[in-house]
């Protein structure tokens, strides 16, 4: 089995994305190890700031408004790009909850903050993790009561 994978879109700034884990190797969950965003348009020319969450909830999470407290949240990610008449680069910074185990489908939401709201350009890498049938039963319960809430 391919031990790392990613999965990547393009998705309208405001909108989700299912990050679907059905019809995965049994025994198997996934960890998050990377989420990072990536602007749609004029880059090197425009100002920006993009943000995404990543839950494991029953519904999405906004990212301009993250909630560290909401055990669902798997990641969230913020980039800032200055136009190109300035001497700073992108500051980036992402949260990612490494430890979360994957066995159920997730919920992408990314938003573009700037006046243009174009789409956002978006990608997830995992690593899958083998399981006892303990505690595979286990982490499936555990996804299962916090995309039920």
């Amino acid at each position: 089995m391919n031990k790392h994978f990613v999965m990547r879109g393009q998705t309208a700034s405001g909108e989700t994305e299912v990050l679907n884990f059905s019809g995965n190797t049994p025994g198997y969950a996934y960890r998050m190890i990377e989420f990072s965003l990536y602007p749609s348009l004029a880059i090197g020319s425009e100002r920006g700031e993009l943000v995404g969450t990543v839950t494991a909830g029953k519904t999405a999470v906004a990212p301009t408004d993250p909630n560290f407290n909401d055990e669902g949240l798997i990641a969230t990610s913020f980039i800032r790009i200055e136009s190109q008449y300035t001497s700073e680069g992108p500051l980036a910074l992402n949260v990612i909850n490494d430890l979360f185990l994957i066995t159920q489908d997730l919920i992408l939401m990314v938003q573009d903050r700037s006046s243009a709201g174009a789409p956002v350009n978006w990608q997830c890498r995992f690593v899958a993790e083998k399981m006892s049938s303990n505690e595979e039963a286990v982490t499936n319960f555990k996804q299962y009561t916090i995309s039920s809430d």
